[in-house]
């Protein structure tokens, strides 16, 4: 559970760090908010896929110490960017809330607030449809706890610095709106990982596109390459010129980026490609490292990975 491990954090800081200003150029906080019901807990996990830090349903309290513990004890690879689901249930909501902003600027912290709004008759029938009550219903008509929580958060949603009405939206639709206002538009928000493998140690069932390159002359059976892999210039050099490797790239190529476009526009946002020879210690290798390069030069979001190669070891 998020909130299990946010509680474990906080137990484990420094309460002599707590009023300490740190330094946060690169620490951004996100808060988000909105209308019950409007995609709250939707917009929470798709920010957790683009590697943010999702806290949910937390008092704005304890935001409070949570950043500075952050921006305190962080070290090079640690949180840059919190995102907190704030729940208008706390009654001490806005009270909190303007002493939270009010910290995080003296901290200097980037801070937004997305703000998830939905009109009174989607929300009655999303409610109606999961057999819920409202948090703010206390025992009396649904319409009347969406109309109370509507009245709290208008000053909130006033001031908010991105604000998303789901009333027509699909969840497919909502995500390609939170990448587009966090990431971009289009295929710069698809993450890319490309794998080399060996078909004699099994085909991957996890890849979304698998290359089969064993077309391509074999460098083991070149006893100066033998005992180098496809990320040493010499065996590069003689995988991809080869020929037909050249024109397979340019086809692959090409063909990835329609696909990678349209997986964007339906709301797939992570791709795997295996590319994969016999042993998958030379031409899968070249070739997954060349085509890496070719889709970075699209502004695409590539890594690489070679799983046969700690067999060598």
């Amino acid at each position: 559970m998020r909130n299990q491990r946010l509680m474990t954090m906080i137990n484990q800081a420094d309460p002599g760090e707590e009023n300490k200003p740190a330094p946060a150029d690169d620490f951004e906080v996100l808060l988000i908010t909105g209308m019950s019901g409007a995609g709250r807990s939707h917009a929470a996990d798709c920010l957790e896929d683009m590697g943010w830090y999702v806290v949910d349903n937390l008092p704005p309290k304890l935001l409070v110490p949570l950043v500075d513990m952050m921006t305190n004890a962080r070290g090079g690879d640690g949180v840059h960017k919190l995102a907190a689901v704030i729940d208008v249930r706390s009654r001490s909501y806005f009270d909190d809330l303007n002493e939270v902003l009010s910290h995080l600027d003296d901290l200097g912290v980037k801070t937004r607030i997305l703000f998830l709004d939905a009109r009174d008759d989607v929300l009655v029938k999303r409610y109606e449809s999961v057999r819920r009550p409202h948090p703010l219903q206390h025992g009396n008509r649904l319409i009347d706890g969406i109309n109370e929580e509507r009245a709290l958060l208008a000053n909130l949603k006033e001031r908010a610095d991105m604000v998303i009405d789901t009333s027509v939206l699909s969840i497919h639709q909502l995500s390609t709106k939170l990448y587009e206002a966090m990431v971009g538009k289009g295929p710069s928000t698809v993450a890319v990982h490309i794998f080399s493998f060996g078909f004699k140690y099994g085909t991957p069932t996890d890849a979304d596109f698998v290359a089969d390159v064993r077309f391509l002359p074999n460098p083991f059976w070149v006893p100066s390459l033998r005992e180098l892999t496809g990320r040493d210039k010499p065996v590069s050099d003689y995988v991809l010129g080869s020929k037909g490797a050249t024109e397979f790239l340019d086809a692959y190529e090409k063909a990835l980026l329609t696909a990678i476009e349209g997986y964007a526009k339906e709301d797939k946002h992570f791709v795997t490609i295996a590319v994969g020879c016999t042993g998958g210690q030379h031409r899968s290798v070249a070739m997954s490292e060349e085509l890496a390069r070719r889709l970075r030069s699209h502004g695409l979001d590539v890594t690489v990975s070679a799983r046969e190669l700690q067999r060598r070891r």
